[in-house]
């Protein structure tokens, strides 16, 4: 391939860059064969790793040992390839400091764990290359943060080291190489690979007045689903969340009894060998369907999968893309994705998909902000290793894209804070964890402290999890522990593709045995919403301005075309630069729908943002629901909210205090003691302890609130707390994007249609609320009882 050429070259002239081509085009040889050849050229006689190859998930170690691991052998270099993640044993770890292999597969935390080890100068003193792998996957997060420093620490020990960055679905192309290679790097930007064939189709319903209009998993329209799969077609069904997995895994399983051990489910709380064995029976062609999630979105090689289907809207363009490439996971290939909507408007969505696609376009991903708790912990490993020198080691830091602006006076903070437990913390021996030695260098001295850092070392602060396990028997996986603390001895659930009675749970561990007891119980993992990605919802409003005019030139804006005849009828559709607002009466109170067609997360910072500002004017309780396409705001009978929308509309969108304003609405200092109990977690001042004997969930939210309430009264000016509230407001409540939103608004025209009842778009938010509600009725039959009621009253 030519881009391979390209990168070959400008590797063995010196230079560092980012190789961005599609899924399958062979990005791992360009990275990789450049490296291999300037180390045959120029063997050392030193020992250690030459080539450091960053990988983000442990699944994709093992694809990429034996990529590169096979034109070695039939070569038959002088080289050797390791692994070193969670997964490696104890012996094999050993084994690779005393003769370091060249090459070595990593993830970000083993890379860390490595340089808080006292060998790690040894180790990485021939470094000559650093890869980084699907970097579009860790630049939007803290690991990807995490990776900049160790990379700033390897630089400053090899100020010569090369880096590559390997990517296929990203936006900013320029600032992620940046943030890859550090500021002070000329990048080379690799593109040109041939664009890989793509086919999307969906499986439309006969009727759009049969199909459910929002709210639930689409698990009634299993027979369309089933009636679009080939047995024989090897095939990769994708959904966003966990617990949808194990649903759609436990519909297809009755609803196919001859695929039995054909059929399985893929996904990240399920136990490593059971996942493993699913991973290789793929590659073999022996297990021709899999319900998996974002476990298999990067770059597993199945070359064996021929199609890929997506159960519910992917939210995102990047992420379909990369779902897209695991079939036909070769060069020139033509990607199959079949996409299976669990709603009609989800049929909207991807319309909207099909449009980005079609304009070659994919979302951006922007890292964190330079957040002190990871560099907190990036110093203390560098005080487990080798120490670090404080001057240096600021040199070193600022040289990356994330710290360039790091002041002098947050630096001097953080190592006050190290080494002194900072204003609230200097009685507490364990916080007091950094010591100066005689020629200026920061160390741990204390080997109890050591240990346990490196048993927390990482960014993902998930949830305590029980691990489940057989009575007598193997371990299936975890699960959170507020789900496993729901249940009592003979409650039965469904995990792992089994139907599961919950025995005793004992040390962190749920006893289970297998039962045919039926149950509805599935766990949910948090972290399973989902918000439309800006770029998509810029599209979105074009699809729906496309309706309006009659414009329905998609095969899902076909099928939708009763719902927007219905829509025109009671109502009408926007244009792009237009926000509709609908307000009807009904027995429950006074409605207000306001559709700004901007994701979940901002339009919950507006639903509440809305409801605070109108209660101020006139007092009142207003119930507020959002989704992706917008809010809704429920008030007592007799609220004037057409008089107030008419007479405040200006000040609904204003954006002058929308700080000041979203703190009174949401409780603001409720979710920055949230958030900052992760962030305490990454800095080392929270610890889950030693693997088996972690603490529970009860456990860490108290001494996160703890450390909250001390730093809040005696050190309002602590840097943790700050950065909390950032996060609160930059990440969670997106601030900057309905900032924007707003003014969007403002410049364009708002639409306010009076309404006798709710229409197909106000739908999907009636049915928000419904799961807040004391019933007897499932949510599918409540569902469908609205939609008679609502088709009964049309027909009147």
């Amino acid at each position: 391939m030519p881009f391979q050429r390209s990168t070959w070259a400008a590797h063995l002239e010196g230079r560092s860059g980012v190789i961005q081509v599609p899924t399958g085009s062979g990005k791992t040889y360009a990275a990789v064969m450049g490296p291999i050849a300037h180390m045959l050229a120029s063997p050392s006689e030193a020992k250690g790793v030459r080539l450091l190859y960053i990988t983000p998930l442990r699944a994709l170690s093992r694809d990429l040992a034996l990529a590169i691991q096979n034109p070695i052998d039939a070569m038959q270099w002088p080289l050797r390839v390791a692994i070193r993640n969670g997964d490696t044993p104890t012996a094999e770890r050993s084994r690779q400091i005393k003769s370091p292999p060249e090459i070595l597969i990593t993830t970000p935390e083993s890379l860390c764990v490595l340089l808080a080890g006292r060998h790690c100068e040894r180790l990485f003193q021939t470094l000559d290359t650093v890869i980084l792998d699907e970097w579009h996957e860790l630049i939007g997060s803290k690991r990807g943060i995490q990776a900049e420093l160790a990379l700033s620490w390897l630089r400053q020990q090899r100020p010569g080291l090369q880096t590559w960055a390997i990517s296929a679905t990203i936006g900013n192309l320029e600032e992620s190489a940046r943030h890859a290679l550090g500021d002070r790097c000329e990048p080379c930007l690799i593109t040109g690979a041939p664009k890989r064939g793509l086919s999307v189709s969906s499986i439309l319903p006969d009727s759009i007045d049969g199909f459910p209009w929002g709210g639930h998993l689409g698990l009634r329209r299993y027979e369309d689903l089933v009636g679009s799969l080939v047995p024989t077609t090897s095939t990769l069904l994708f959904t966003n969340t966990r617990n949808q997995a194990e649903r759609w895994f436990q519909c297809l399983r009755y609803a196919c009894p001859e695929m039995e051990g054909l059929l399985a489910l893929h996904h990240s709380a399920l136990d490593r060998s059971e996942r493993e064995a699913i991973e290789a029976s793929v590659k073999a062609g022996t297990m021709l369907w899999v319900v998996c999630t974002s476990s298999l979105d990067l770059g597993v090689d199945f070359q064996p999968v021929e199609q890929v289907v997506q159960i519910g809207s992917p939210k995102n363009l990047a992420r379909l893309l990369q779902r897209a490439g695991r079939s036909a996971h070769l060069p020139g290939g033509t990607s199959q994705v079949l996409f299976m909507p669990t709603n009609a408007l989800e049929l909207l969505e991807l319309s909207a998909v099909r449009r980005g696609l079609e304009n070659g376009l994919v979302e951006e991903r922007r890292p964190p902000h330079a957040p002190l708790d990871v560099l907190l912990q990036h110093l203390t490993t560098l005080a487990c290793g080798p120490g670090f020198c404080p001057t240096s080691t600021l040199e070193a830091i600022r040289a990356t894209a994330s710290y360039g602006q790091l002041t002098q006076s947050d630096w001097d903070w953080c190592l006050r804070f190290l080494e002194q437990g900072g204003d609230c913390l200097g009685a507490y021996p364990r916080y007091r964890k950094l010591e100066a030695t005689d020629d200026g260098r920061f160390v741990i001295r204390e080997t109890a402290i050591a240990r346990l850092h490196r048993f927390n070392i990482g960014t993902i602060t998930s949830a305590p999890s029980i691990r489940v396990r057989f009575v007598r028997g193997s371990v299936l996986g975890h699960v959170e522990e507020s789900f496993i603390s729901q249940l009592k001895p003979k409650d039965v659930f469904f995990f792992a593709g089994r139907q599961l009675e919950f025995v005793r749970l004992r040390e962190m561990t749920a006893y289970v045995k297998s039962t045919t007891k039926k149950s509805t119980a599935v766990p949910a993992w948090a972290g399973g919403q989902m918000s439309l990605s800006d770029l998509l919802t810029h599209h979105l409003r074009e699809e729906v301005a496309r309706a309006g005019r009659g414009e329905l030139d998609t095969p899902e804006l076909k099928a939708l075309e009763p719902l927007f005849e219905r829509q025109m009828d009671l109502s009408t559709l926007p244009a792009s630069d237009q926000m509709l607002i609908e307000t009807c009466r009904t027995r429950e109170g006074v409605h207000l729908y306001a559709y700004p067609f901007e994701g979940r997360f901002v339009h919950e910072g507006l639903g509440f943002l809305w409801a605070t500002r109108l209660t101020r004017v006139q007092r009142g309780t207003i119930t507020v629901s959002v989704n992706d396409y917008g809010f809704e705001l429920l008030a007592p009978r007799g609220y004037p909210i057409d008089q107030l929308l008419e007479d405040h509309l200006d000040t609904l969108l204003d954006d002058a205090s929308l700080e000041e304003d979203l703190e009174q609405a949401l409780n603001l200092s409720e979710l920055c003691r949230r958030r900052f109990r992760s962030i305490a977690q990454v800095a080392g001042l929270l610890v889950q302890g030693y693997p088996g004997k972690n603490k529970s969930t009860g456990q860490l939210q108290i001494s996160g609130s703890l450390l909250w309430e001390v730093f809040s009264k005696h050190e309002p000016n602590n840097l943790l707390l700050r950065q909390a509230r950032d996060e609160v407001l930059q990440e969670q409540l997106e601030l900057p994007r309905l900032r924007s939103a707003l003014r969007r608004i403002r410049r364009g025209d708002t639409l306010h249609c009076p309404t006798p009842r709710p229409g197909p778009l106000a739908f999907p938010l009636l049915v928000e609320r419904l799961n807040n509600r004391m019933t007897n009725e499932s949510v599918q039959e409540r569902v469908q009882r609205m939609m008679r009621e609502a088709l009964r009253v049309e027909a009147d």
